[in-house]
């Protein structure tokens, strides 16, 4: 049978083999209360293609952000993707391969994550890069624990420039290890003065930019005060088109850099799958969570690939192992080196400057709509906004009218703290002059 193999006759000789009876018996230590104990709505059977049509029809009842015009971001950002990225990370070789533990028979993929490390690495201004994360909140949080074993301190002071998803990743990662999380209030204003709050056991401070709230900084007097307090900067960066623009952390000063890759090659995908950056100091190599990939000869002199550093728990000593993520984001990561590979230097800085001018067309066209404030004076491609009314009820008319006004900040933070009217707009090179109209117009009406 195509998708139940398995026969009752199947089941009840594996059953007795490990000593029960039933399937239920598996479940013993999951209480009664967490399991499902009846039926889905659903019908007994249905025929493939109807399956598939009823599917079709949920989803079209679905508005994407490439249906309407759409300022959308926060984390997640819609940019084009050439035709020949799909095509490429299509093709057999790429889709069905797996962890790289044969290097004699996975060169191609070697290769491939050793051209992503290396591009990573040139965009990030670091030294070396590990060959992808999940996520960048997640790359968010392995970085804050591999400055304590780097630091050997336990308090980690996260802006309130910092994505709270990523805050929120890494509190949770934190939580059993002997970690101090400080969260600085959301800094809406980019008024936050970090240097104060560094103190001798501080093992990390964390920074984003441009950060949540869209405001560019130059971290270089902060790069300055951890150095001299012994501390790491880890620079967080969510808009990975940026680094197209503007100068690069490394070159800030940055310790570490963490990053969400998704901007490049990889759709919105409701929100998944995603790519972790994350790049560092060449003398942190050894403390870095995930594997690297690097370059060598074989005996015959010429030039191959190999897994250099696997410092995971499946790969050495639990004890010794730096991270517990047990694979990469492969494929995601190959998508991203092909649509930057396929952009180039001038092609990426392009990209950059593209997304910034759009921008800052869309927020000179607000800033002359009555009842919208422009926060941040330097911001990249998303920046945000305070409106004379709640947000969220803004945002839930515009999407009436189709139009996806952006994202409200109470939404990431919970209403109150001076947010509620707080509204995080995103432009791109997909943002048409007609869809400024669109967003100016509506804005103006409900407003008004």
């Amino acid at each position: 049978m195509r998708y139940l193999p398995l026969t009752d006759a199947d089941r009840s000789s594996m059953l007795n083999r490990i000593g029960v009876s039933s399937v239920d018996d598996l479940f013993v230590d999951v209480p009664a209360t967490a399991r499902f104990d009846g039926t889905f709505d659903l019908p007994d059977h249905m025929a493939e293609f109807e399956v598939e049509g009823h599917m079709s029809a949920i989803a079209g009842q679905n508005t994407t952000t490439a249906d309407v015009p759409s300022f959308l971001g926060a984390g997640a950002y819609r940019h084009h993707i050439p035709a020949s990225v799909d095509h490429l990370i299509q093709r057999g070789e790429f889709l069905t391969s797996y962890t790289p533990y044969q290097p004699e028979i996975s060169q191609g993929t070697l290769q491939a994550l050793f051209e992503f490390q290396s591009m990573v690495a040139l965009i990030t201004g670091m030294d070396v890069a590990n060959a992808s994360m999940y996520d960048g909140a997640t790359s968010c949080a392995e970085a804050v624990l591999m400055a304590r074993r780097v630091t050997r301190r336990n308090r980690a002071l996260i802006s309130g420039s910092v994505h709270p998803h990523y805050s929120a990743a890494s509190e949770t990662q934190a939580k059993y290890v002997d970690i101090n999380i400080d969260i600085c209030d959301p800094d809406i204003d980019g008024t936050e003065y970090l240097t104060e709050l560094i103190d001798d056991e501080t093992a990390c401070v964390v920074v984003q930019n441009p950060g949540v709230f869209g405001h560019v900084r130059d971290l270089s007097p902060l790069a300055a005060v951890c150095q001299d307090k012994g501390a790491l900067l880890i620079v967080v960066v969510t808009e990975a088109v940026s680094l197209g623009a503007m100068q690069s952390p490394g070159e800030m000063g940055a310790d570490v850099v963490v990053a969400e890759g998704q901007s490049i090659g990889n759709p919105q995908g409701f929100g998944g799958p995603y790519v972790g950056l994350f790049a560092a100091r060449e003398k942190y190599v050894r403390q870095m969570p995930g594997r690297l990939c690097g370059e060598t000869t074989d005996v015959d002199g010429k030039r191959g690939w190999v897994l250099t550093l696997s410092t995971r728990e499946q790969h050495i000593r639990r004890e010794k192992a730096t991270s517990n993520i047990c694979t990469n984001a492969g494929l995601c990561a190959l998508a991203f080196t092909i649509h930057l590979s396929l952009l180039g230097e001038n092609g990426f800085r392009d990209l950059a400057m593209l997304n910034h001018a759009r921008a800052s067309q869309l927020a000179d066209r607000l800033a002359g709509v009555d009842g919208v404030e422009v926060l941040p004076e330097a911001f990249f491609n998303e920046f945000a906004v305070r409106l004379s009314k709640p947000a969220g009820d803004v945002v839930d008319r515009l999407a009436a009218r189709d139009v996806l006004a952006g994202v409200p900040a109470a939404r990431l933070y919970g209403a109150g703290r001076e947010l509620d009217n707080i509204l995080l707009i995103a432009a791109s090179e997909q943002t048409t002059p007609e869809d400024m109209e669109a967003l100016v117009s509506a804005l103006s009406e409900e407003l008004s």
